[in-house]
């Protein structure tokens, strides 16, 4: 049948998942950090999703496409939840502090005779850029680190000298096809960060990461401080520049 159905610019898709949000059948999903219909049947076609995409990458059109079936969408939706209540929370955001940690009691021995284990100092999930969605709570009024996904194997301390007391988003620019400026700017836009710190490596394509940076803070209109660190592959911090 010719029907209205929603179709996705995945060009200029940001995959912030805005829309994936929006759309209350379940139609909207993400693949490979893209937005993508997940079946024709699914979409009523009342566009929830359009007016929650900031990228301008959904539009309405007019094509031969299968008719909206309820049942099946609340079949979906079903295994959906039930899916989320017992599957895989990689891609759930979630925010967690280290106040309410409690330390396992130690014997003399044990406390005298071993280093202790560093804690982990990460306040937030998930932390890569495509997967966050940049209006999550955690980012408001936040100290943000943006790290180069090499830059905590490379820095020893990196959990105690970086990660500590800020919300934390990593990225290669080498390895993700992406344009990290895009989903940055949407997240300096939506939210009041108080200051950024970026680590990335010495060697060139990490220069990448501090582009995507300074092109967004440009983008967002807003006069956000930024410290780049830049690590050595041997774990010495060679410069620190306020920019």
């Amino acid at each position: 049948m010719i029907r209205r159905i929603i179709t996705i610019d995945t060009e200029k898709c940001t995959g912030c998942a805005l829309c994936v949000n929006a759309c209350h059948e379940g139609a909207i999903g993400l693949r490979d950090g893209k937005a993508v219909l997940l079946r024709e049947d699914y979409c009523d076609g009342l566009g929830d999703c359009l007016p929650a995409c900031p990228a301008d990458a959904i539009h309405f059109e007019e094509r031969e496409a299968a008719a909206y079936d309820h049942e099946a969408v609340q079949k979906h939706l079903a295994a959906r939840k039930h899916a989320a209540a017992g599957g895989c929370p990689g891609s759930a955001a979630a925010f967690f502090g280290h106040e309410h940690i409690e330390k396992p009691q130690t014997d003399t021995v044990s406390s005298t005779s071993a280093p202790a284990v560093p804690e982990s100092q990460l306040s937030q999930w998930p932390v890569q850029i495509k997967l966050v969605a940049p209006n999550a709570p955690y980012f408001n009024g936040c100290d943000l680190l943006i790290a180069a996904d090499c830059t905590a194997y490379a820095y020893g301390n990196f959990h105690q000298a970086f990660i500590k007391d800020h919300i934390t988003l990593v990225g290669c620019p080498k390895l993700d096809a992406v344009d990290y400026s895009e989903k940055l700017t949407q997240i300096f836009t939506y939210n009041d960060i108080k200051r950024i710190t970026l680590t990335r490596m010495t060697v060139p394509c990490c220069g990448g990461m501090a582009m995507a940076v300074q092109k967004a803070i440009q983008a967002s209109g807003k006069n956000i401080p930024l410290k780049i660190v830049i690590i050595s592959p041997d774990g010495q911090i060679v410069q620190t520049q306020e920019v």
